[in-house]
């Protein structure tokens, strides 16, 4: 009991620490509990410079397989401090560029397209690479990142030893030689995720998301929309990131070189989109970047081509690139037919500018399935598919006046679409129920499901309420997410969730007079001559009135569940029960009974969670699905079922902190105020 309520106040705590700002990016969480101010003055004081061993200098950080420790590419490998691989090393030099980056001996231009594309937003740039930082007066060989996780910020420290080989930078590196801010930041995502070799490979996506918290879509170029283009444009005018690159047929085929000099299974960035005016006809533009820094597309639009030639000098000016740095622009016919595929990081309002005009207003929902609880799996299963979370979201303005939809998208990132019922609309407190699904089909779906870190869809739906029901495909998975829910114009969103409450049967308590005889009978029996009953006497006479039901699957009511009905029942704080007192316990157990052999529907003499969910709905509670959850955890069994005696034993629980706390909240403000006496006496008895 102590582990369970220590976890469910560090649970809560938690959740205040979240509620004052911590995760922002503003504030965010120290990774591994290392703090970069006070370890950077600790050198500073001690004229050292950082060694980092939680991230050391050594074989395991590099990696396990082509880069672990008996690989021929991790021999020869020195680490080195940049002010022992150059003269006069920078952080930064005349500005973070997308030159700055340039891919070594490592596949993850994945990351390295992200990385470029963040140089083009100094505003991003600076949430990730925080300023200050550089080789001069401050330098005590410590640097430090932020990246965001699964829904928050974290700050990760690092030193400033890079793998070398022949004294040069093994992976990530500059142009120039001198600049060592994308290594150093290459190194902190290394740290993040475990190792270099753990970079090897990936999609773009994640370095996008992981760099600015935005949401994330992907479009298969093969089957591009129509107004991919357009979609294009207005990315780029948020602000946006974009990616792309071409599938490969096999392993042979990775990073091969085509005809016009394209790099298959490779990541590029998407700098930029334009619309110049050639032979007399509005030419679509896309500017893209290898972030090898070279190798460089040779067709239509590339750096000399003869297109140039015939365009508005004054445009040309602005738009050719003659220098081999990786950067090309094509025509966007052409990228349509070149490239496999687009994705596009969407950026929360708070990571662009504040002069930026057009920003996608955005929620973010962490969330977790659980057994028993909130894993209910996809419509497949009708009968626990309502238990999943449910969120609302209000779409009230159309995307612009020619335009009668609103445009919203849905990203759903696991960690390690519903529209809303007339008697629903304009309310909250409300979960949606196993009724409500069956006779209701889905306004909109996202794709297949796939077990990918993210899935997202854009959507466009009339103004309305609509429902989003995040699952897993099959139930009883269990997992953390994070719903996030971007629209063009603003949209209300909420976790739907039923509000707390009890709405519980009045009690007639009966004279003496009033109460049966044969009742009476009973009670004398077994009260003896005190004329009340113990909690021994309250247990061995439950125990002998179920082991008559046969329908109903328990191993007995333990004293616990005895003391906390004699608690909740008496009146005169003797600590037993009287005959009126024990006769209104018998009724409200007799009801509880009534209820579960309703809700058991299979008949199993046992309450399954979503049998369990509904039965608690009818005997008068509402609860969140975190208090749900936390009964599941208290009183299922490890087959998540619960028997007649921890069902009955939960409801009184659940009967007597209601009443308690309505006791004690004298101005009906659903708030009351403790020390810490009373605490631990409520607590310790209820």
């Amino acid at each position: 009991m102590s582990v369970y309520a220590t976890g469910m106040a560090a649970k809560l705590r938690n959740q205040w620490d979240r509620d004052e700002g911590l995760g922002q990016n503003h504030k965010a969480i120290k990774y591994l509990s290392q703090d970069f101010e006070s370890l950077r003055a600790q050198c500073l004081q001690n004229h050292s410079l950082f060694e980092d061993s939680l991230f050391p200098s050594a074989p395991s950080s590099l990696g396990f397989n082509e880069l672990g420790p008996q690989s021929s590419k991790t021999q020869g490998i020195r680490w080195k401090r940049p002010t022992e691989i150059c003269s006069r090393p920078h952080f930064i030099m005349d500005g973070a560029t997308r030159t700055d980056v340039c891919q070594g001996a490592l596949g993850d231009c994945w990351l390295l397209a992200a990385i470029a594309s963040l140089t083009l937003n100094n505003n991003l740039l600076q949430r990730v690479v925080p300023q200050g930082q550089d080789f001069d007066s401050q330098y005590a060989g410590i640097f430090h990142f932020q990246f965001w996780q699964f829904g928050d910020w974290v700050d990760v420290v690092i030193d400033d030893r890079l793998p070398t080989k022949d004294g040069k930078p093994l992976f990530v590196h500059s142009g120039e030689g001198q600049e060592f801010w994308s290594a150093l930041l290459e190194k902190a995502y290394a740290k993040l995720n475990g190792c270099y070799e753990a970079l090897s490979g990936g999609s773009t996506s994640e370095g996008f998301e992981d760099f600015t918290g935005g949401v994330t879509e992907v479009y298969d170029l093969k089957k591009a929309p129509e107004d991919l283009f357009s979609i294009m444009s207005r990315a780029v005018e948020r602000g946006s990131l974009l990616g792309c690159s071409i599938d490969t047929t096999g392993n042979d085929d990775k990073e091969a070189v085509t005809f016009k000099k394209l790099v298959k299974g490779h990541a590029y960035s998407l700098t930029g989109v334009e619309q110049v005016s050639y032979r007399g006809n509005m030419t679509k533009l896309v500017r893209i970047r290898n972030p090898w820094g070279q190798v460089e597309w040779t067709g239509a639009w590339s750096d000399d081509s003869r297109e140039w030639d015939s365009i508005d000098p004054g445009v040309r000016g602005q738009l050719q690139i003659r220098s081999d740095d990786g950067e090309f622009w094509m025509s966007f016919s052409d990228f349509l037919s070149e490239y496999s595929r687009l994705e596009i990081c969407n950026l929360t309002a708070d990571a662009l500018e504040a002069t930026q005009q057009m920003k996608w207003s955005s929620s973010v929902y962490p969330g977790e399935w659980r057994k028993g609880s909130t894993a209910g799996g996809c419509r497949n299963f009708p009968a626990t598919f309502w238990i999943n979370p449910q969120f609302k979201i209000t779409l009230e303005h159309p995307d612009s006046a020619d335009h009668s939809d609103c445009t919203f998208l849905v990203g759903l990132m696991q960690k390690d679409r519903r529209k809303v019922p007339q008697e629903c609309l304009g309310t909250t407190g409300v979960h949606l129920k196993k009724d409500y699904f069956l006779t209701h089909g889905s306004t909109a779906r996202s794709e297949t499901f796939i077990n990918l870190r993210e899935v997202s869809s854009r959507f466009k739906l009339p103004p309305g309420e609509y429902i989003i029901v995040p699952s897993t495909f099959e139930p009883q998975k269990e997992g953390d997410f994070v719903l996030r829910v971007f629209s063009e114009k603003p949209a209300n969103s909420e976790e739907l969730d039923d509000v707390v409450s009890a709405q519980l049967p009045p009690e007639h308590q009966l004279s003496e007079s009033e109460i049966d005889a044969n009742f009476k009978n009973l009670f004398r029996q077994l009260a003896g001559a005190d004329m009340e009953i113990s909690c021994s006497e309250l247990q061995n006479l439950l125990n002998k009135i179920i082991s008559k039901h046969k329908n109903l699957k328990t191993d007995g009511f333990g004293p616990e569940a005895c003391r906390t009905m004699i608690n909740l029942m008496d009146a005169d704080g003797s600590g037993k029960l009287g005959l009126t007192e024990f006769h209104v316990l018998w009724e409200k157990i007799k009801r509880y009974m009534t209820v579960f052999c309703q809700f058991d529907q299979d008949k199993s003499g046992t309450m399954n969670s979503h049998e369990m969910r509904m039965a608690l709905e009818a005997a008068g509670f509402k609860l969140t699905k975190q208090i749900f959850q936390l009964i599941i955890l208290r009183y299922a069994e490890t087959d998540l079922t619960v028997d007649f005696d921890n069902f009955v034993s939960c409801l009184l629980r659940l009967e007597t902190m209601f009443k308690t706390f309505e006791t004690l909240d004298t101005d009906c403000d659903k708030v009351i105020q403790l020390n810490f006496f009373q605490w631990i006496s409520m607590t310790m008895f209820a």
